[in-house]
């Protein structure tokens, strides 16, 4: 997540644009932060959601969290089993002693979590043991994903230059065997990478530093397609039938045959209307309802038409929004799409017309995207580092926890993982008993 205040290679970039702001003056300031105008076209290829219904828990728990967003459209909502949610209480927790900026993926009882050093680790998710790690690379921006069928552990890398935070660049894209963190395949990515990877299939998909998105193929590492954009790319790619989905620096959003790399859309951003360029998306796209949604520097979250790129809607917030949007139709309130902005509010928008359902004030910048787990839509506060928890239909808070950062929780059948600046949680329902640690504490990583 590119925060002015934890990467130092962006803070001079940003105190450049403050500068030139000051230079131009407040009207153009002011311009910035109210135009272009929203937009909203509510009819423009809508699909209406059929019901949605709790996950049932299987008698074997074969759980997947594979990738960040958990589905191939990133949608960040999980519709919970009966009882996860709050009240909460720790069951174990891990301290890292690096920044968690993205969080862990899941497959069965482990969780595999990069942290900012660029280090790998394997969590036993029941008790928080290390069963293994490894540090392939100096700096990592992303969550790794899971490619199953070739149990494999995919993880793209900023760098793996010494003191990479004032020397990035020679980053890697890495598959880790899952049981031992062995290294299977690298292949060199020159510019780096902080894309969230998303493997799918005999596929794996992710964008890099200059502009290139990639597909190879995730047994062996072998280069299928290669389609440059605009500009850089940082967010995750989402892929929702055969069709590829994801936003560059330019300004620009993109729709890709996942086949073969084909360009099918790609459509820019307003504000180049007002002389203003582009805003850039950071966000990794989710997509549900035959729509794209992102969130964009300009301050805005934009809503595409899945299969043409027409813009239904675009509504500011006022802010930088990096997050990635949660999407989920909700009982009683409908399609909605929540999403933080460094503006310090959490906001739930209709998901057809992009008109704000409810807004809730988190009294410092959010940075990172909410996660939807049954009825409560979990986020991060960066300014104050805490996490809080709201009801889905009303905005009223529900949880709150005394860490966080950017991305706030990911969860299982059982139990919700919140990742805090520098260690990990799991967090458990007064239903439950937590599981017994087994000897040897969390928290003290073996080799």
């Amino acid at each position: 997540m590119p925060s002015p205040d934890e990467r130092p290679w962006l803070v001079w970039g940003l105190i450049a644009v403050a500068v030139g702001l000051l230079a131009l003056g407040g009207a153009v300031a002011a311009l910035l932060l109210n135009t272009p105008r929203n937009v909203s076209h509510p009819s423009l290829s809508f699909t209406h959601p059929k019901a949605q219904r709790p996950t049932s828990h299987p008698v074997v728990d074969a759980f997947e969290w594979p990738r960040y967003g958990f589905d191939s459209g990133r949608t960040r909502f999980f519709a919970g089993t009966p009882g996860l949610g709050p009240p909460l209480h720790t069951g174990w927790s891990f301290n890292d002693s690096a920044l968690l900026e993205f969080p862990p993926v899941i497959y069965q009882n482990t969780l595999y979590l990069v942290d900012d050093n660029g280090s790998v680790k394997a969590i036993d998710k029941l008790d928080g043991r290390v069963l293994w790690q490894r540090r392939p690379g100096t700096l990592a921006a992303a969550s790794p994903a899971i490619a199953a069928p070739q149990r494999l552990v995919l993880v793209p890398l900023l760098s793996t230059n010494r003191n990479a935070g004032q020397n990035p660049g020679n980053g890697r894209f890495v598959a880790l065997s899952m049981a031992t963190g062995r290294v299977v395949w690298s292949r060199a990515v020159p510019a780096g990478t902080e894309s969230s990877p998303l493997a799918y299939g005999q596929r794996v998909y992710f964008g890099d530093q200059s502009g290139n998105m990639t597909a190879l193929r995730a047994g062996d590492g072998r280069l299928l397609w290669t389609y440059h954009a605009a500009g850089a790319v940082k967010g995750g790619p989402s892929l929702v039938g055969g069709v590829l989905y994801f936003g560059d620096y330019a300004g620009r959003a993109y729709a890709l045959n996942a086949a073969n790399g084909r360009e099918i859309w790609a459509v820019g951003t307003g504000g180049s209307h007002f002389g203003l360029g582009s805003g850039q998306f950071y966000s990794s796209p989710a997509v549900a309802f035959g729509r794209v949604y992102m969130g964009n520097t300009d301050g805005r979250v934009y809503s595409f038409a899945a299969r043409t790129g027409q813009l239904a809607w675009a509504t500011g917030t006022g802010a930088y929004v990096y997050a990635s949007p949660a999407v989920a139709d909700i009982p009683g309130l409908g399609p909605t799409v929540y999403v933080g902005s460094y503006s310090g509010n959490l906001y739930a928008f209709d998901a057809q017309s992009g008109t704000v359902r409810w807004m809730h004030s988190a009294g410092g910048k959010i940075s990172g995207s909410a996660t939807i787990v049954g009825g409560v839509v979990y986020f991060s506060d960066l300014a104050s580092r805490t996490t809080q928890g709201l009801d889905v239909r009303t905005g009223q808070q529900v949880f709150s926890f005394p860490d966080g950062a950017f991305n706030a929780v990911i969860c299982d059948f059982n139990a919700i993982y919140l990742s805090g600046y520098t260690r990990l949680y799991q967090l458990l329902p007064r239903r439950s008993g937590g599981t017994a640690p087994r000897k040897g504490s969390a928290g003290n990583p073996r080799k």
